[in-house]
């Protein structure tokens, strides 16, 4: 199986945060292929430029990758495919990370319960 991380479970679990769940854990470590979406990763530089966030973000590339998660580019197509969405979320990051799942598929984990509302390619973990 082969899943993506939203934007907080990529924190979480590069902190080994005890918010991320038994479910997510397990879920991770099942997971043939975890990738995590250079849309998490634009998302995390904009908290850290604003002061909401604070984390080195080359350091937790290095992280994700020493992990052996996957980057997952944004193309054109899943570009494309966040227009048709409907309006349920107004965060462009996670619509972009919905847009995704859908398009590649891959199933998409998440704490937020309104993403899973787009997709049963959405699990809330």
């Amino acid at each position: 199986m082969r899943v993506m991380l939203d934007t907080h479970l990529v924190l979480w679990a590069m902190k080994d945060d005890k918010r991320l769940s038994a479910t997510a854990r397990s879920e991770i470590n099942r997971a043939s292929t975890v990738y995590v979406s250079a849309a998490s990763l634009w998302d995390i530089s904009i908290k850290i430029r604003l002061g909401k966030l604070q984390v080195d973000p080359n350091k937790l590339i290095a992280s994700l990758r020493e992990a052996g998660f996957e980057p997952l580019p944004i193309t054109w197509e899943h570009a494309a495919a966040v227009g048709p969405l409907p309006d349920l979320h107004r965060d462009p990051f996670d619509r972009m990370l919905v847009a995704q799942a859908i398009t590649e598929p891959v199933r998409l984990l998440t704490h937020d319960a309104t993403m899973a509302k787009y997709s049963d390619l959405v699990s809330i973990v």
